[in-house]
């Protein structure tokens, strides 16, 4: 009966851990946050989260619950400005991801039993692993995706950002809860902007910023991301803060934020030297100061002291005093914000422009433009300065009359309407000189001005300033390069390896293929050295009936890649670098013809090679026999059989006709193949002389005048069958004729 009734009490406890479970869990409803009915529009919800934001922030409200208020609202409106959590909110009553699959884990998990009457649930016992229960100091913190991506990372060029990534059941989070602790409240007090990212509840952002583990610590600083890979200790994580800013102390984070307006320096009043300085400016070496000096460095513009310096004070002291009194306009950035658009008719900033050419920048124009700026009370009236040849079109617009103003200085007084560059403004008449009457005549518009905006009558659209100090491209190019390179090696050797298995898959995928590549492209070169290089002469003799094929049928096959046959004369100029000295593999075919006959074979000749021209191993040429009939004869004589020709000496022999006779040369094995035209062949066997040469050379000897029998034929007729002997030396069926050394052609 009792371990019944036990029984019975546990039950009781489970199911009322549940219900109070269930009920804070119900607690938070992001409709009633933000005051708005579940069927309200994105419009409806983003007017009533900014009238919200205004009245609860913490900034502009002191109740002590303030703070807590407006995470509640910003996480309301972070809930139902995406449409997604939205949905996971009105379906499930959360907004995380995977929420039906969640919510069916957490049931399972809530029903569990031990030895069927047991529950453990970390609510009743306490377990310290929900991080949402573990601090509340977190929860300030913590990041969401769009959060980080419209806030934190814009901001992350001001100051530098420390974030930790932690999640449930972690152990190793409890364990460096309280250095975080103290990193963060000493840390949050120089500036540096603090965030925690749930890896359980985001792992969008989680996984956008790289860590795969918790718990993980990384800093941003100008958008980059930097890991934290030391014992977490409060002085490593100093030094790890310290890494990120441009100099070596968090005390320069205040310089960080306004590197883009002033330059900063520090003094060591215990150094030899400094006395001078302290001195000279009157410094009181016992409290901290702060000087800062403008366009005159003997002076200095502002100063502030005080014993506890804090970091707002320094903020608001070096907001007041960022820009010079009489500013130069480099960007539209720049112009917007020293002449920012009129707000309301309370809220009336105008700009005094001084348009001066760069050459005159220090004379007496702008000294006395600038002591008139210094002696400025107003704040509505802002003083700055634009050089005219640098930004001709901006002067142009405000000075139409530029004939009145030929390379002098001119002031105008302007207004700014709108952010599309609308203006009103008034252009003094006379150019600025700096004389005392310029200085009345623009003391007197500016006095009439306070009492009469409409002074200001004439209306423009001013065109968009270009960026003077903008880098030019290639160092643009080199910046990028170079912030990439440092992003590589940083990931190689301390970030995840599974982000780095795209890049590294792609870097052995290229290595493989250029050594593949190289390696096909080596054996290819042997193979080619093998083929050419030339027999023995023992090889010779025993080979000389047998053919060695030194082109295939593959070769002849190519497409040719002109719509013409390059065509180049055999001369002693080219002789050396067309036949002598040609490249093992390659052949030079060459035309034997006349002057007379030289078009006309041309034509011819063109044809017939042309389905041959794919070849980048075949080389054509021509010979002029007029020219160079000795050479020909002489190698022609290695062509021969061994018996004598009968009539080799008779009275016709320097009259025969070698015109459509083509020679396929190989200078680099040094033989050659020969081509006899169809004419010279039928001649021979109608005249029958005695010592025929061998057919299949077709090797004869044409006299000068025709033979009996036989009527004329056209001269192009002689290259008829050209092409089918192309199509037997690329199979290299042809018989070669070596020779010791090439003729010498003169």
């Amino acid at each position: 009966m009792e371990v019944k009734k036990l029984s019975i009490s546990w039950q009781f406890l489970i199911v009322l851990v549940l219900v109070l479970q269930i009920l804070s869990a119900l607690d938070f409803d992001p409709y009633r946050v933000l005051g708005v009915s579940r069927t309200a529009s994105q419009a409806d919800i983003k007017k009533a989260y900014k009238k919200l934001a205004r009245e609860w922030h913490p900034d502009k409200n002191k109740d002590p619950g303030a703070e807590d208020k407006f995470i509640q609202i910003s996480k309301a409106y972070e809930i139902l400005s995406n449409e997604e959590k939205r949905s996971n909110y009105d379906h499930y009553g959360d907004a995380g991801e995977n929420q039906g699959y969640q919510k069916q884990q957490q049931r399972e998990y809530r029903f569990r039993h031990f030895h069927e009457n047991f529950y453990f649930d970390e609510s009743f016992f306490h377990f310290p692993f929900n991080s949402e229960r573990r601090d509340s100091i977190d929860e300030k913190y913590l990041l969401h995706f769009s959060h980080y991506v419209n806030e934190v990372v814009p901001d992350s060029f001001k100051k530098p950002y420390l974030i930790k990534i932690t999640s449930d059941w972690c152990f190793s989070c409890i364990h460096i809860e309280p250095v975080w602790k103290e990193v963060v409240q000493e840390l949050e007090g120089l500036g540096v902007g603090i965030g925690v990212v749930h890896a359980g509840y985001e792992r969008r952002l989680a996984h956008h910023l790289g860590a795969h583990s918790t718990p993980s610590i990384l800093g941003i600083i100008n958008g980059k991301i930097s890991f934290f890979h030391n014992a977490v200790v409060r002085e490593n994580l100093r030094q790890f803060v310290e890494s990120l800013l441009p100099g070596n102390l968090v005390e320069k984070l205040t310089a960080f934020a306004y590197k883009d307006y002033l330059s900063f320096g520090y003094v060591h009043v215990g150094l030899r030297g400094a006395e001078e300085i302290t001195r000279q400016y009157n410094v009181n070496v016992y409290t901290p100061t702060i000087l800062v000096f403008k366009e005159h460095i003997n002076k200095p513009a502002d100063v502030i002291q005080a014993r506890g310096m804090k970091k707002q004070v320094v903020d608001d002291f070096i907001a007041q005093n960022k820009y010079l009194l009489a500013a130069r306009v480099t960007s539209q950035k720049l112009f917007h914000e020293l002449c920012p658009v009129k707000r309301s008719h309370r809220q009336r900033k105008y700009c005094v422009v001084l348009l001066t050419p760069e050459a005159t920048k220090l004379g007496k124009p702008f000294e006395a433009f600038l002591s008139f700026a210094l002696a400025n009370t107003q704040d509505t009236v802002r003083f700055v300065h634009i050089y005219s040849n640098r930004q001709q079109e901006f002067a142009t617009t405000l000075v139409p009359d530029s004939d009145t103003f030929p390379g002098r200085s001119a002031v105008s007084i302007l207004e700014r309407r709108t952010t599309g560059g609308r203006v009103v403004y008034k252009t003094l008449e006379a150019p600025w000189t700096g004389s005392e009457s310029d200085k009345f005549t623009l003391l007197g518009y500016l006095d009439q001005l306070r009492r009469d905006p409409a002074l200001l009558s004439s209306e423009a659209v001013l065109p968009d300033l270009t960026d003077e100090l903008a880098p030019i491209f290639l160092l643009r190019w080199l910046y990028s390069a170079s912030d990439y390179i440092s992003d590589c090696w940083d990931s190689i050797f301390h970030n995840n390896w599974r982000e780095m298995m795209p890049l590294l898959s792609l870097v052995f995928s290229a290595l493989f293929i250029l050594f593949g590549t190289v390696i096909v492209q080596a054996f290819s070169d042997s193979n080619d050295e093998r083929e050419s290089n030339p027999p023995d002469k023992e090889e010779v003799h025993e080979k000389a009936g047998k053919t060695e094929p030194s082109f295939t049928k593959e070769n002849s096959s190519k497409i040719p890649k002109k719509g013409f046959v390059e065509v180049t004369e055999l001369t002693d100029v080219t002789y050396t670098s067309n036949l002598v000295r040609l490249r093992p593999g390659h052949m030079n075919v060459v035309l034997i013809l006349s002057d007379p006959t030289k078009t006309s074979l041309l034509q011819k000749f063109a044809l017939e090679v042309y389905t041959f021209t794919g070849s980048s191993r075949l080389h054509f040429s021509f010979l002029s026999l007029d020219k160079h009939r000795e050479w020909l004869e002489c190698l022609l004589e290695f062509a021969q059989d061994a018996a004598p020709i009968a009539n080799q000496y008779d009275e016709h022999f320097m009259e025969r006709d070698y015109t459509g006779y083509v020679l396929a040369l190989n200078g680099h094995r040094k033989y050659f193949c020969l081509f006899k035209p169809q004419k010279a062949v039928e001649e021979e066997e109608a005249v029958g002389s005695r010592g025929a040469l061998d057919s299949s050379l077709h090797l004869g000897e044409s006299r000068g005048r025709p033979s009996c029998g036989l009527g004329p034929r056209p001269v192009r007729g002689k290259l008829s069958k050209l092409s089918l002997w192309m199509e037997r030396l690329l199979e290299g069926s042809l018989q070669r004729f070596y020779i010791p050394s090439w003729p010498e052609l003169d």
